[in-house]
């Protein structure tokens, strides 16, 4: 498949076969992904690769709380913990999230809450000694530490389309980053960065929807004109 149309349709599945995936294979997904740009070429990253159903469950445990507030921050239109938000806002409307989870344990549940049976369950982790954090010491929410990290799980994400697979990154768990920490037996150095699941997709792949380029680049300035194919 031509790398372009790879681009223009991995999106996020949720939804796989029972397809067992072979350790070899999600090796070789790991080997492929190293290659991932990251400052300093240090890969800060960490895998946790969770096999043990008494530790899948806890995860899944830990991960559904802060699913059921995001479902329920979502339903009163607020982009759940956007780092400039109506905070009184958003707190009440998590207040809902008891009742999303009594909807939800009535009927057989969606990816969160049967993540524990996914074929391949990933906790991705980042180091901070190897994060060069420029905005370390910023006043605003911090953001250039990823930058080191996640194209490493997006080279994941296209190493298993490669293989016919599919999966998601999500960061739900990072809510109860404490108590994953602790599951997993991470030291203070570590910090979760994301959970990924992968699998067979019960669906073939289709080029995605976005918004044109139009709608996020501009020329020269933040408030510039939009940037065309055919310029100004």
């Amino acid at each position: 498949m031509e790398l372009q149309e790879v681009l223009r349709s991995t999106g996020a599945v949720r939804e796989f076969t029972p397809e067992a995936v072979p350790d070899e294979t999600v090796w070789r997904l790991l080997d492929t992904a190293r290659f991932a740009p990251s400052g300093g070429n240090r890969q800060g990253w960490r895998v946790v690769v969770v096999k043990d159903p008494a530790i899948r469950a806890r995860l899944r445990e830990l991960y559904l709380p802060a699913w059921y507030e995001y479902l329920a921050i979502s339903s009163a239109g607020l982009v759940p913990w956007a780092p400039v938000t109506d905070r009184a806002a958003e707190a009440e409307a998590a207040r809902g999230a008891p009742q999303v989870a009594v909807a939800a344990g009535r009927g057989e549940g969606g990816f969160a809450e049967n993540l524990d049976k996914v074929p391949v369950l990933l906790v991705l982790l980042a180091d901070f000694r190897a994060l060069a954090a420029v905005d370390r010491d910023f006043e605003r929410y911090t953001l250039v530490g990823g930058a080191s990290i996640y194209p490493f799980a997006w080279s994941l994400l296209l190493a298993a389309r490669e293989e016919g697979l599919g999966g998601v990154l999500t960061t739900m768990a990072v809510r109860a980053e404490p108590e994953v920490k602790e599951l997993l037996g991470a030291g203070p150095e570590l910090a979760v960065a994301g959970v990924m699941a992968l699998g067979r997709p019960t669906r073939r792949a289709t080029r995605l929807k976005r918004g044109a380029v139009e709608s996020f680049a501009t020329v020269d300035r933040a408030d510039g004109p939009a940037f065309t194919a055919t310029g100004p």
